[in-house]
């Protein structure tokens, strides 16, 4: 059977894009509903919330290639960008990784070109001797070919087209990214820019990223600025659905089903992103609420559970944790506890040694008409 780049159509994918038009009114009804919450933020706290989107983007596009990158590393690569202060040397994958998400969030809005991508590239794998071919096509004469990592079955998943065919097929797949931009929808046009780009392998290493960060870019544009959501973070959830609904599309131009289950993922990625959101809202709103009127211990823990992000700490805040954190005694403990519940800066759960303290976060709905 031939890849679906051998087929006398390639590369035109076949599709019904109404099919996804209510896919697409509630992505950009959340991306409304996104826009109105940040506003209620100020211009640093915008900032922080940028940095970790994207720091979430580089660390889960990198661990679905399984590379893991360090989290403060990746993030003050990005930090330096807004002119936060860096005082650490970076490593230089995290520098790389975080360089691409700048570029790639920066300039969102402008043409797609080689020279970009080379750049990206450049970025991504600067300083990687396991590839020859860094910033540029690759240029090998042996074919392109994901495999199966085991010696004793070996097993061809997919082919990308010969290297000498690279540059025409990008060339082909950059002039199709940059018309696409007011013809298609954003979730369409996003889902077939990731398993064109995937189906033609331009690059030695780097493709996934790359690809990835294509999805990005496409989004943003199909909304006129930064969408601020990180995608590689619902593929990580589904990474076994998502490799099978791309191979699917391995010998087919039909891509109906993709581009369902694409669409499907990145409406995940954008609720969690609003979740992240209205989370950073609700730690302003508490934190400017209990302004003076909390002791040095009471902030110190505080502080902490919102750093634990979304998810809190693991099965909630109890005594015990609070006496670690604070060095306190238990009886000042649970007086602290107490007086925290009464400010309704955290609601209790449980009963003696199962009690459990939560971030008292109101819910999203209150936001919903800002």
């Amino acid at each position: 059977m031939k890849w679906n780049w051998q087929l006398p159509q390639w590369p035109k994918f076949t599709y019904d894009s109404k099919a996804f038009l209510a896919l697409e009114r509630q992505f950009l009804l959340a991306s409304g509903g996104a826009l109105a919450m940040l506003k209620t933020l100020d211009e640093d706290k915008k900032k922080l919330f940028t940095i970790e989107i994207l720091c979430t983007e580089g660390l889960k596009s990198s661990a679905i290639e399984g590379e893991i990158l360090e989290r403060e590393s990746l993030q003050s690569s990005i930090r330096r960008h807004f002119g936060l202060v860096v005082k650490d040397k970076i490593p230089a994958k995290e520098q790389g990784m975080g360089d691409l998400l700048w570029n790639m969030y920066n300039t969102h809005e402008k043409m797609l070109t080689h020279q970009m991508l080379f750049e990206w590239h450049q970025m991504l794998m600067d300083g990687d001797s396991r590839i020859s071919d860094i910033g540029k096509y690759r240029t090998h004469a042996e074919p392109m070919q994901i495999v199966s990592g085991r010696y004793d079955k070996h097993q061809i998943f997919f082919e990308a087209p010969p290297s000498h065919t690279v540059h025409q097929e990008m060339s082909r797949f950059i002039q199709w990214f940059n018309d696409s931009k007011e013809k298609e929808p954003a979730l369409v046009r996003a889902a077939i820019t990731h398993v064109y780009f995937e189906s033609i392998h331009p690059f030695e290493d780097g493709n996934g990223r790359i690809g990835r960060a294509l999805v990005e870019k496409a989004l943003s544009q199909g909304l006129g600025s930064p969408t601020l959501l990180a995608v590689s973070q619902g593929i990580v959830r589904r990474k076994k659905e998502y490799y099978q609904a791309l191979a699917a599309c391995n010998r087919t131009l039909d891509i109906q089903n993709w581009i369902q289950f694409f669409a499907e993922v990145i409406l995940e990625s954008q609720a969690e992103s609003l979740s992240l959101i209205h989370f950073l809202i609700e730690k302003s709103r508490i934190l400017n609420e209990l302004k003076n009127h909390l002791n040095e211990r009471q902030e110190k823990v505080l502080l902490r559970m919102f750093a634990e992000g979304l998810k809190g700490f693991s099965g909630g805040l109890s005594a015990e944790n609070y006496i670690k954190i604070t060095k306190t005694s238990r009886a000042t403990a649970t007086r602290d506890l107490n007086d925290l519940v009464e400010k309704k800066a955290l609601y209790k759960t449980g009963d003696l040694k199962h009690t459990r303290y939560w971030l008292n976060i109101q819910r999203k709905e209150r936001y919903t008409n800002l």
